[in-house]
């Protein structure tokens, strides 16, 4: 027996599964042209500053200075002189860090402040004293010594003073011409202790002289 499919054959069937809420679109993203143009500025002033910190360190050079005063003299020490890094100038012409163990052991050709570059013409190599010359320490109160502070390269007289209750000294010369070469104060005592440069031949003298205590010294020009 043929069965025939009529039209309420062909709605029977399963439910279409009911529609769910709409799908709502993406969001559009909103382009901020001031936050795009802020992010390049940024960028390029760190290129600038990249390029500012190159340039600074490329230009620099390391050199020797001063820590503290260096008299003029005096032996230069580990303690006198550092390393520093400055900007290159053609002007100027300082010792080079890697001159730094060769200046060690060498005296100061002339007075250098703290801070100071050192140069070539600030160090000589020639011992202390000369060929020639001694040196006389002097350990002085402050009724025998110039008022003024005295400094390497200074030139003085050491004068025979006469002794309580005697008269002034006579025979040779009451004094001697004498060259600054040092001073300073000794801790213990107070007193101040002068090295004065003179020739050999009258260095003996000087330390008798110096040995009796009846001595003062005079200042007759400076290095100033």
């Amino acid at each position: 027996m043929t069965h025939t499919i009529t039209r309420d054959d062909r709605m029977t069937g399963p439910e279409p599964a009911p529609a769910g809420p709409p799908v709502a679109p993406p969001p559009k993203l909103r382009r901020r042209p001031a936050l795009i143009a802020a992010a390049v500025a940024l960028v390029a002033l760190g290129a600038v500053l990249a390029g500012w910190a190159w340039s600074a360190t490329t230009n620099t050079q390391e050199v020797l200075a001063a820590r503290d005063t260096i008299a003029r003299g005096a032996v230069i020490t580990s303690d006198d002189i550092a390393r520093v890094r400055i900007n290159a100038d053609p002007a100027l012409q300082p010792l080079p860090a890697s001159a730094y163990d060769d200046i060690l052991g060498q005296r100061a050709a002339l007075d250098i402040a703290a801070g100071s570059l050192l140069t070539e013409a600030a160090t000589q190599a020639e011992p202390l004293p000369p060929d020639g010359m001694s040196v006389v320490g002097v350990a002085l109160t402050a009724a025998q010594a110039p008022g003024l502070t005295l400094r390497n390269g200074d030139r003085v007289r050491v004068v025979l003073t006469p002794g309580e209750g005697a008269d002034a000294p006579t025979g040779s010369p009451p004094f001697n011409e004498a060259e600054v070469v040092g001073a300073r104060t000794d801790k213990m005592t107070g007193a101040l202790v002068v090295d004065l440069l003179v020739p050999r031949a009258e260095a003996g003298v000087l330390a008798a002289r110096v040995a009796t205590g009846n001595v003062a010294l005079v200042l007759d020009s400076g290095e100033r």
